[in-house]
């Protein structure tokens, strides 16, 4: 079990980014979220297998076809996997209201 956290720069908010990322997640078998951040990027927090949560990182760099990905950093999380069930679109603060 690995897990990594992902900032995606860009035009990722209201283009499907969150829900494209939810849904691919789920296909590879990847727990985990996925949210806006005020600043216009998206995090992600990718737990699973090394190969699926690789996939993950992968498809963040390109993201759904309305996407423009400019840059996504990747960040080893170390602390333990929190065993995770399933993968959620968190609220962003753009979705208040």
């Amino acid at each position: 079990m690995v897990r990594k956290r992902v900032i995606v720069s860009g035009t990722v908010q209201g283009v499907f980014f969150r829900d494209t990322c939810r849904r691919e997640a789920l296909a590879q078998g990847v727990s985990g979220w996925v949210r806006n951040l005020p600043d216009g990027d998206v995090e992600a927090l990718f737990e699973g297998g090394e190969g699926a949560v690789a996939a993950m990182v992968r498809w963040a760099r390109t993201g759904p076809p309305a996407a423009e990905v400019r840059a996504v950093e990747v960040r080893e999380e170390t602390a333990a996997p929190e065993e995770l069930r399933g993968f959620e679109v968190r609220p962003g603060p753009r979705d208040a209201g």
